[in-house]
């Protein structure tokens, strides 16, 4: 079993930055895909960025050049650091681990929520 915490979230201006984290307790040695996930009130949840196998990164078109995703494997950490923030980017951010490998392994942090507004 896998236990996802997010931390980070907050109200920030147009234009500003945040840090978000989520760490991760338990067995992760299966986990190949790290990820963010994003859900803004009335639509469906979306991925944001992932990390694949450690290596790969993946980015959705309307974040790319904006946030990082990048890892901590000594403190067992995923960030998403989020420049240039807009108002389209207000959502709760969902930190997910899972296995493409292994079935059922898929873990989701309870969320945080990002308010871009002036």
């Amino acid at each position: 079993q896998v236990e996802l915490v997010e931390s980070g979230g907050g109200l920030v201006q147009p234009g500003g930055s945040l840090r978000l984290s989520c760490v991760a307790s338990g067995t992760i040695f299966n986990i190949n895909l790290m990820g963010w996930y994003r859900q803004a009130p009335g639509k469906e949840r979306e991925l944001v960025a992932r990390i694949i196998s450690g290596v790969s990164t993946y980015y959705s078109d309307s974040v790319k050049g904006r946030f990082t995703i990048s890892r901590d494997n000594t403190k067992n950490t995923l960030y998403l650091q989020m420049d240039s923030l807009k108002p389209e980017d207000t959502a709760v951010y969902y930190c997910n681990f899972r296995s493409s490998f292994i079935k059922n392994m898929d873990y989701w942090g309870k969320g945080t929520l990002v308010t871009v507004s002036s």
